[in-house]
């Protein structure tokens, strides 16, 4: 498994408001996604409907996750192909290395796939003489660039074109000094005239998958670029790299679920290219690869079902979340720290790889609920968000100043009358604090949280300035008992 950085996410995150470029590219970036995802919402009157019937496939399936599993790998053999299960990271390298290997692959082209930035298999295949190419444009030039995505839909999310241009000027020695990059196509143009002949010289080709059928052994990959055609169908080989969750029993499930992923990610009602791969290449056949293999990746997944985070496996990669979030607007997703941003990442991060070492992420939340509210398939982040945080205190994974400030908080709130008593006082004493200053700028034992923001002064009034006396207040005048 990579490095996980995210205990260093509040450093992180500070690093990211403070970027001039980053913030540029957020700020440009982020308002097409919400638009367009509106729009195609608006114009699909039963959306919500299709949200309750994803949701109900999704847990269908995990519900009977051996079972399908097992249909899903007999379809696979009975195509000519040749499924690995792989219980982590390390089994899901090897086995893909051994693939190579066997078929002498000297190069590999690879189309999007978040399960291959999960298990570091770039480094791994180059630690062991094998290029592989990016073939995705944002993949592409972050590969270039030596950095991992900041996205799961659009990789390259945290770049603006100026930085574009400066990477190819840099990277590609033979650009004419006078080219120029006015328009996203002259970038595409650029991308293309590289990646040509590393499609037509790949030994083996390595996909992603949004969805693997049980009824028929096929995997789906849905792409705006066609690189996944031709990961797909040029190399003699093809592996398709998957986690355990995104198998769905039927071919109607995934049309049902991929009505929801395009209209949720992109605002598109269905990406340009929506590919179904089953097996090898079968006589008569005018392409496709000799073989055909599906690495299935656990990883920590199986651990997820039956438990309070169950429901993070119904996610089918929209991004949706991480496009309404804004923590994740603020800072973008490299400063997550691993591969995961956003709520969704907050969330799963933890579960694959321990929340003694991202006990940050599910604290990384305004708890403001879009990202629930967005999600094609109703994944209650928030709750789950909580119940990492319940984990991080009763491991006592938190300072130990904020676990005895909860501690007296909690002591006070069970007791009513010094509650109101405290909350009295507090209000007193904030308003002789900031008196002739119109807010609290600075509060002892309290420098961290008015280090970024002011505290408004309490409002005066006869009821007694706290939010009990007003509400009493108002009830009276209301005429309600007391």
């Amino acid at each position: 498994m990579v490095q996980v950085t995210s205990p260093a996410f509040k450093q992180n995150a500070a690093r990211a408001m403070a970027d001039v470029g980053l913030q540029k590219a957020l700020g440009t970036a982020k308002g097409a996604f919400l638009q367009r995802r509106a729009v195609a919402v608006a114009n699909l009157p039963e959306f919500e409907r299709l949200r309750d019937i994803g949701r109900d496939i999704k847990d269908h399936a995990l519900a009977n996750l051996d079972h399908y599993l097992e249909r899903y790998a007999q379809a696979v053999e009975r195509a000519g192909g040749k499924v690995h299960w792989c219980s982590s990271a390390e089994d899901a390298r090897a086995a893909i290395l051994r693939i190579c290997r066997d078929a002498g692959a000297r190069t590999v082209t690879k189309g999007k796939s978040m399960i291959s930035e999960e298990i570091g298999i770039n480094e791994h295949l180059e630690a062991h003489g094998i290029a592989p190419v990016e073939t995705d444009l944002g993949e592409y030039i972050l590969q270039l660039r030596r950095e991992h995505p900041s996205h799961i839909i659009a990789p390259a999310f945290h770049l603006n074109r100026e930085d574009w241009e400066a990477d190819f000027r840099r990277m590609h020695t033979d650009l004419p000094k006078d080219r120029v990059f006015a328009e996203r196509r002259d970038i595409m143009v650029e991308a293309r005239t590289k990646l040509r002949d590393r499609f037509l010289a790949a030994d083996v080709g390595i996909t992603g998958a949004n969805f693997l059928i049980a009824e028929t052994g096929s995997s789906v990959i849905v792409t705006n670029e066609g690189n996944g055609d031709l990961t797909q169908t040029l190399p003699r080989v093809h592996i398709a790299l998957a986690s355990i969750e995104k198998v769905v029993p039927t071919l109607e499930d995934a049309t049902s679920l991929l009505r929801l992923l395009a209209r949720s990610a992109t605002g598109q009602d269905f990406s340009v290219y929506t590919t179904f791969s089953t097996g090898a290449r079968r006589e008569g056949d005018l392409d496709g690869p000799d073989e055909y293999h599906v690495v299935l990746l656990d990883n920590g997944r199986s651990n997820m079902l039956g438990t309070e985070f169950g429901d993070m496996l119904r996610c089918i990669r929209c991004a949706a979340c991480m496009n309404h979030c804004p923590v994740y607007g603020a800072i973008g997703g490299h400063a997550y720290g691993w591969v995961y941003p956003g709520p969704m990442g907050s969330v799963l991060t933890p579960a694959l790889a321990g929340i003694e070492r991202t006990a940050n992420l599910p604290n990384a939340s305004t708890f403001c609920g879009k990202c629930e509210s967005v999600c094609p398939v109703k994944i209650p982040l928030p709750k789950m968000m909580r119940h990492w945080r319940e984990r991080e205190f009763e491991r006592h994974l938190t300072p130990a100043a904020q676990r005895r400030n909860l501690a007296l908080w909690r002591y006070v709130a069970q007791r009513p009358a010094l509650y109101r008593m405290a909350t009295r006082a507090a209000v007193a004493a904030l308003g002789l604090w900031g008196r002739g200053r119109g807010a609290v700028k600075s509060l002892p034992l309290a420098g961290g949280w008015t280090e970024g923001r002011d505290l408004p002064l309490p409002e005066r009034s006869g009821a007694g300035g706290t939010f009990m006396a007003a509400y009493a207040k108002q009830r009276r005048q209301n005429g309600h008992a007391r």
